[in-house]
């Protein structure tokens, strides 16, 4: 019953702002490290930011300055701020929870064009 509902993803135009957010539901998520991945077309999927369970946070060096990874605990959801986006930035977005050799979501597409 472990599940990963992700929203938000959709097109804006270069400098704009999304938030992405991730649901999590089937326990209790609080502790345990949860990430964003993203994958664009004919490249490898990458870590883009991660928050553990004790809120040490880490971002990838192409967004860091612009993204921000947050959780709310009583809400078992985490989100992912985007600011100052770039054509660079398109890509299917998706949620990840490091438990039980980790569980995904369905993902979310991000499309940055004029």
């Amino acid at each position: 019953q472990v599940q990963l509902v992700e929203s938000g993803g959709g097109w804006v135009q270069p400098g704009g702002s999304l938030r992405l957010s991730c649901a999590a539901s089937g326990r209790d998520f609080s502790f345990i490290g949860m990430a964003w991945y993203r994958q664009a077309p004919g490249k490898q999927r990458e870590l883009v930011a991660s928050i553990s369970g004790f809120g040490t946070l880490t971002y990838a060096d192409s967004v860091k300055g612009r993204f921000t990874i947050s959780r709310d605990n009583a809400k078992n959801m985490v989100y992912l701020q985007m600011n100052s986006l770039k054509p660079d930035d398109t890509a299917v977005y998706y949620c990840n929870a490091r438990y039980e050799g980790g569980y995904w979501g369905q993902g979310t597409q991000v499309t940055v064009s004029s």
